[in-house]
């Protein structure tokens, strides 16, 4: 496990891939020129290396990586129980990076879970025992565990609403003029049981923050109320017989019970924002129906194999990724792709498990199960967007660390400037027990995460896989998208564009679609399509044969003919006469072309060209990005015929052609360099450079593999019109961050100087901080609704 010496910062780091000595003196090297590292040595036996000084563990890790060598790393998730405000998010995350060997620790309010990075050895139970410290609960959280419902909050609301009701009606009374009160030891009877036992839940955690030296927000309501409770209880050992004081014991039951009532709906909204992950999780279905020598039996999902055959019935779930091997029907992707209408399924076609059946039989060979499956992957990759922090968060966590104490302190401050004022002990109290309970830093700890988690959400059902919050930030700003071609803007497969015949076009094309019988080739596909579009029914080919480099020859009825490029229409001795101007008008567009021949007598039939057609939506896409005054730019390895033909359509002014891979990068390197903020839009495979260099890397997928760690968004499906949609949803969602941060920010900014001077009373404190919550929750909870235009 690894080990700290002399100080926090000191590491016993695992090392993996050095062979010899001169490995082990090339990592020691690379350690040393860390900034803040004293002394490094490398065991060359043990594969450990040890490091002394105050160096970041980050740093470390990246100077043994560019050596050539690896540090092994785990990410270990936990859920904490009992987080109230961000000061405790931060507490928790202290805790956890004192820990041995943990390089990074995000804790996430609304989620309630922690994600930990460590280097590998470190035990979970020294983490978990890292947090009992702190005072809060933990427990590891496995790979397929469900997002859990919030503790149910309602019996104990009902307790403290029903008690501290009748100490409100004297007040109300008085707004009317009425002059109601209850006897001191009726209200005592009242707000005792409301204080030490609906609100021992703050005493609790107040008394965990401060063994643990800090504070939180259940400390502030602990102490305000209190405060209140023990004023009252002085107030009325002070009064004469018979005289009835003014007592606050209904200001502290009332803010016990708005508080509680805070936290219900909060914890109501915050299950909101975890609908996408458990209507994802709803998808896996428990069992599925195996076939096994003709016998279909019923097991539970974990006991399947790859390779085992299932039978899916019509409008049953799709129980696991596979291939169909028999039966035709349509598949429900929604929730899985965003794909609206239901997708067709035939014998060779892949099935995504959760997608749901429609109207046939289906006979299924599982190919994916568990944690690799589609379906597993997308919910990881929403439960880590959700989890991460956002680099706003920042901000906030760095205000939260001061907020509480500062807090105290101006409590402080309020009682002893009364005072010192001539007010009397029971006006400066009541003074300070608002500033206390007003100031509640939930709203700063709920402000981003509840945001972060419905903006993914929403984006995750429509088919927009945000995968890190660093994403979903930085997509708002963003002026320029670079677009691949082929894949990307185009199908990536060929299709006959154009066909010219000196005689009969049909005719020309039910020939070519003779000989391109029974051919696997692209193009030969191409020419079957455009028959099968025409309603062509080619005849039979006899004596068919290929020829390696040119094309392919054969014999239709009584015709003996030829379909290759200009190097078979050389070899023929064959002039393309009339359509050598069409040709060169097509090559110029960087079209592939084939030349149809009769090879007895030798003549030219017909002239087909191929190219890549446009995706359904890729003219809308960039239409809607540059209606809303982003530039558009493409990006291809292409020839600069094809790529000046689809940069026509689309209207794009600025092209890259037959650039390599890295020179994509180097080209969105440039336009970064230039000052703006670029989007780059590929495949995820060769485009990966360029996703990587790019401000926010956007991978198109066919829901297949939904993880390509080059690029911080995914979209299931290949539809450019995606492209606007996930800078919409980003652009929304950091709208909702700011305007949280905003309201949680200027609550505290103009309640806490009106508490301070006597503006606001307890009650009127504890509402507004209970409403300051709630608002922001359901602030970040309109982006529910949130639908992307471009995709209807």
């Amino acid at each position: 496990m690894p080990t700290l010496t002399a100080s926090p910062h000191d590491l016993d780091l695992p090392i993996r891939g050095m062979t010899c000595a001169s490995c082990a003196g090339r990592v020691e090297r690379a350690l040393r020129q860390v900034p803040g590292v004293t002394a490094a040595t490398v065991n060359l036996a043990s594969e450990r290396a040890r490091v002394e000084g105050q160096a970041e563990p980050t740093a470390l890790l990246q100077a043994v990586e560019k050596a050539g060598y690896d540090v092994p790393r785990q990410t270990v998730e936990l859920a904490i129980e009992g987080m109230t405000c961000a000061s405790c998010v931060g507490r928790v995350e202290r805790a956890l990076g004192k820990v041995d060997g943990v390089l990074s620790a995000s804790v996430n309010l609304a989620s309630e879970r922690a994600q930990v990075e460590t280097l590998e050895g470190v035990e979970g139970e020294a983490l978990l025992a890292a947090v009992r410290a702190a005072g809060y609960d933990a427990r590891p959280v496995a790979g397929d565990t469900p997002v859990p419902a919030p503790r149910d909050e309602r019996l104990p609301l009902a307790g403290a609403v029903l008690l501290a009701a009748p100490l409100v009606l004297p007040m109300i009374a008085g707004w009317f003029g009425g002059h109601l009160m209850l006897p001191a030891w009726l209200q005592f009877l009242l707000a005792t049981p409301v204080q030490f036992v609906f609100g021992a839940r703050f005493y609790v955690s107040a008394w965990k923050a401060v063994r643990a030296g800090t504070g939180n927000m259940d400390l502030l309501v602990a102490l305000g109320t209190s405060a209140g409770y023990g004023l009252s209880l002085y107030l009325w050992w002070r009064a004469a017989p018979g005289d009835m004081p003014h007592l606050y014991f209904e200001a502290s039951a009332v803010v016990i019970a708005l508080v509680r009532l805070g936290k219900y709906l909060e914890s109501r909204a915050k299950r909101q924002t975890g609908d996408a992950i458990r209507a994802l999780q709803a998808l896996r279905p428990e069992r599925a129906v195996r076939v096994v020598d003709g016998r279909e039996e019923e097991v539970a999902i974990a006991a399947l194999q790859v390779g085992d055959l299932l039978r899916v019935k019509p409008g049953e779930r799709i129980p696991v990724d596979g291939e169909v091997v028999d039966g035709q029907s349509h598949a429900d992707e929604a929730l899985i792709s965003g794909e609206s209408l239901p997708v067709p399924k035939a014998p060779g076609d892949a099935v995504t498990g959760g997608a749901l059946n429609g109207e046939g039989r289906l006979l299924v060979r599982a190919t994916a199960l568990g944690a690799e499956s589609v379906l597993a992957r997308i919910i990881r990759l929403v439960e880590d967007a959700q989890a991460a922090k956002a680099p706003i968060q920042k901000l906030v966590d760095r205000v939260s660390e001061v907020f509480v104490p500062a807090v105290l302190l101006i409590a402080l401050a309020t009682l002893a400037g009364w005072l010192f004022a001539g007010a009397g002990l029971e006006q400066a109290m009541i003074n300070a027990v608002s500033v206390l309970v007003i100031a509640c830093p939930c709203a700063l700890g709920l402000a981003t995460p509840t945001a972060i988690m419905a903006g993914t959400g929403v984006a995750a059902r429509h088919g927009i896989l945000i995968k890190d919050a660093s994403a979903l930030e930085i997509a708002h700003g963003v002026t320029d998208v670079a677009f691949d071609k082929t894949g990307t803007l185009t199908s990536g497969e060929p299709r006959l564009v154009h066909l010219a015949a000196p005689a009969d076009e049909e005719q020309a094309l039910a020939l070519a679609g003779a000989l391109q019988q029974g051919s696997e080739h692209p193009l030969a596909r191409a020419v079957l399509d455009a028959c099968a579009a025409r309603g062509l029914h080619p005849a039979t080919v006899t004596d068919s044969q290929a020829l390696a480099g040119r094309g392919i020859r054969g014999q239709v009825g009584e015709r003996s003919l030829a379909l290759g490029n200009r190097r078979l229409l050389d070899e023929q001795g064959l002039a393309p006469g009339a359509l050598e101007e069409q040709a060169r008008a097509w090559e110029a567009e960087g079209r592939t072309l084939s030349w149809l021949l009769d090879l007895a007598p030798p003549r030219v039939l017909g002239l087909f060209a191929f190219g890549d057609s446009l995706k359904p939506g890729a003219a809308e896409a960039v239409a809607a990005l540059e209606a809303r005054g982003i530039r558009s730019h493409l990006i291809t390895g292409d020839n600069r015929g094809s790529a000046g033909v689809v940069a026509s359509a689309l209207h794009i002014d600025d092209v890259h052609a037959e650039v390599l891979p890295a020179d994509k990068a180097a080209t969105v390197a440039a336009l970064k360099a230039a000052g703006r903020r670029v989007a780059m839009v590929g495949d995820g495979l060769n485009d990966a450079p360029a996703l990587a260099s790019a401000d926010v890397g956007i991978a198109m997928g066919g829901g297949t593999d939904v993880a390509m760690h080059a690029a911080g968004i995914t979209l299931m499906r290949g539809d450019p019109r995606l492209v606007p949609a996930a800078l919409d949803i980003s652009r929304r969602t950091y709208g909702k961050i700011r305007q949280n941060l905003f309201w949680a920010f200027i609550y505290n900014l103009v309640g806490l100087p009106l508490a301070a001077f006597g503006v606001l009373d307890p009650v009127l404190a504890g509402a507004a901080m209970a409403l300051s919550s709630v608002s922001v929750v359901s602030n970040a909870l309109l982006l529910k609704t949130w639908k992307p235009e471009e995709v209807a």
